[in-house]
């Protein structure tokens, strides 16, 4: 029977949250988590024969080692497949996913992972991936690990993958193949399709770039209102409007009356993708607020504004984003603010 390894988080893996993302990487024998699900779904189509097991922040410290750690075993156990996730739209998750991906196609095993579209480590790493298209929550676990099951056995029987068929995404990877009909005529039926006003599919699908023009340098910035906007999440303390720590579907906004720094009583951090220690201890770390009343008493800048702009980018969405984006700047223009600095963490 093909031999399988699957590389999980800690949380997946049941050895807890955040609180243990620094959890070092380590093997199991067998499935584990999602892995139970994904054998089932594989039946005699291949075997889950090592469960590798990382925090999300141990392997995003320690890629390296990490990589490492996954050759070995996969090289130990001869695997014929690696399986990573699903991360859906887990930040760091993904990139570690993506991660055990590369260190797999370095050796030259295939690997399948499920990700939401929108998560970071489908863009970096799609290249050394099947990726099965997920949702942006574990609540699409039923989905996925079907799905995933599905292709693992395609390519551990040698079957033809179909990205559209197979619920896959786009991995920037083009390949010949005989069509049943010569390009001259598929490209006439699109044309004619697009003139009738029907529904069609291009065979070459063009990137979208989100371009915007750089505004004007500022020429006196000693005279500049100066605004502050964060996608690290830092919210006064007790986060009164409950931003989420992941996928934010808001924004906040808080006065800076009277504060001349941030503080660990005052505020901290509703960020859910990286270790908060840092900045719950000291929130100017990625609220600068400190620095620029400096700037402002010493006359280097005009103004602070006296209103920040605060959300989660943890695995909030691009809609979200520009959502925010368009109405957090109309504020600003509306408050006669000249230049924003834009924190992440």
């Amino acid at each position: 029977m093909k031999k399988i390894v699957h590389y999980i988080n800690q949380f997946f893996a049941g050895k807890g949250g955040e609180d243990v993302a620094d959890y070092k990487i380590e093997v199991i024998d067998g499935n584990a988590g999602p892995g139970m699900g994904i054998q089932a779904a594989l039946g005699d189509g291949g075997k889950i024969v090592k469960t590798i097991v990382c925090g999300d922040n141990y392997f995003n410290d320690h890629t390296d080692e990490c990589m490492a750690f996954i050759q070995d075993v996969l090289k130990k156990n001869e695997a014929d497949l690696l399986i990573a996730g699903p991360g859906f739209n887990a930040g760091r998750y993904g990139m570690a996913c993506g991660g055990a991906a590369k260190a797999a196609a370095a050796l030259g095993i295939p690997a399948v992972s499920g990700l939401y579209e929108e998560n970071p480590g489908y863009d970096v790493f799609k290249a050394f991936m099947y990726t099965v298209k997920t949702k942006n929550s574990a609540a699409d676990m039923r989905h996925a690990v079907p799905a995933i099951a599905a292709v693992a056995k395609k390519i551990l029987n040698g079957g033809a993958i179909d990205p559209a068929a197979d619920g896959l995404l786009p991995r920037g990877i083009r390949q010949n193949y005989f069509a049943k009909e010569r390009g001259a005529k598929r490209a006439v039926d699109m044309l004619v399709q697009k003139l009738k006003g029907e529904a069609f599919v291009t065979e070459y699908p063009m990137p979208v770039f989100d371009r915007v023009p750089p505004h004007a340098p500022i020429t006196d910035i000693s005279k500049a209102v100066i605004a502050l906007v964060t996608s690290g999440g830092v919210v006064p303390k007790g986060n009164p409007d409950h931003i989420e720590a992941s996928s934010a579907s808001h924004y906040g906004e808080y006065s800076l009356k009277g504060i001349s720094e941030l503080t660990s009583e005052n505020s901290e951090t509703a960020h859910g993708g990286y270790d908060p220690t840092y900045c719950n201890a000291n929130p100017n770390r990625v609220l600068p607020v400190d620095v620029l009343r400096d700037m402002e008493r010493e006359h280097k800048i005009g103004k602070l504004h006296e209103l920040y702009y605060t959300t989660v980018g943890n695995g909030t969405s691009v809609a979200n984003a520009k959502r925010f984006a368009s109405e957090i700047a109309g504020k600003l223009v509306n408050a006669g603010v000249q230049a924003v600095i834009l924190t992440s963490t």
